[in-house]
C-alpha cells in the first residue's frame, strides 16, 4: 500500500477549498483571510463595523456571519392583563413562539448587516443559527472554513454571552478568537 505525499492528497481536495483565492500572474497566489462574525445584537453597531472595517483594510478577506437565534428581553414585555389559553374570554389559547421571534429579528438583523456589507465592496455571506451561541459556531465551522473567529457582544454588565464565557469557549475550536464588546446595532 503506497502512502500519498502531502502534495498528492492536497491536489486531490475538492476546488472550492482554492475559491477563497485570487490570481495574481505577477505575485501567484494571494490567500483570503476568511472570517467567522458571530454576532447578534450588535450587528450594525459601531464598535463591530470598525472592526470589520479594519479587517477589510488589512487585506483581502471573506466574512460569514452567524447569527445565533437567542431571545432578547425586547420579547418580554409586561403582562398588564392575565394571558389567557383558552378562546372563552376572547383569548387565542396560544402564546407567542419567542423562538420563532427570534429567528426572525436574527434573519432581519443578518440581512441588514450582509447587505451594508455587500454594498460596501466585501465578499460576505451567512446564517441564522442556533439560539446557543456555541453551538452555532460548531455548526457554521462544519460547513465554512475560517481562518478567525470575531465574537461581538454586548458590554459586560449587558451580555449573557460574556456570563458564559463565549470568548473563551470559541477558543477551543484551535482558532484565533477576537472579542469586540460594543452597543447594539440599529433596531430590527
Amino acid at each position: 500500500m503506497s502512502v500519498a505525499s502531502p502534495e498528492a492528497r492536497r491536489s486531490r481536495r475538492p476546488l472550492d477549498r482554492f475559491l477563497y483565492a485570487q490570481r495574481d500572474p505577477s505575485l501567484g497566489v494571494i490567500s483570503v483571510r476568511r472570517y467567522l462574525v458571530v454576532a447578534n445584537q450588535t450587528l450594525g453597531g459601531p464598535k463591530l463595523a470598525d472592526k470589520l472595517r479594519e479587517c477589510t483594510s488589512a487585506g483581502p478577506c471573506r466574512f460569514y456571519l452567524v447569527v445565533p437565534a437567542t431571545p432578547t428581553s425586547q420579547f418580554l414585555e409586561p403582562v398588564s392583563q392575565p394571558l389567557s389559553l383558552s378562546g372563552v374570554d376572547g383569548g387565542g389559547g396560544m402564546l407567542p413562539d419567542y423562538n420563532k421571534i427570534a429567528k426572525a429579528v436574527a434573519r432581519r438583523r443578518l440581512d441588514k448587516e450582509l447587505a451594508r456589507l455587500r454594498e460596501a465592496g466585501a465578499e460576505a455571506d451567512g446564517e441564522v443559527g442556533d439560539p446557543r451561541p456555541l453551538h452555532a459556531i460548531r455548526d457554521a465551522l462544519t460547513r465554512e472554513q475560517a481562518d478567525e473567529i470575531i465574537v461581538s457582544t454586548l458590554p459586560h454588565r449587558l451580555s449573557r454571552w460574556l456570563v458564559t464565557d463565549l470568548p473563551h469557549r470559541a477558543r477551543r475550536t484551535g482558532l484565533p478568537v477576537t472579542h469586540v464588546a460594543g452597543p447594539a446595532g440599529p433596531p430590527a
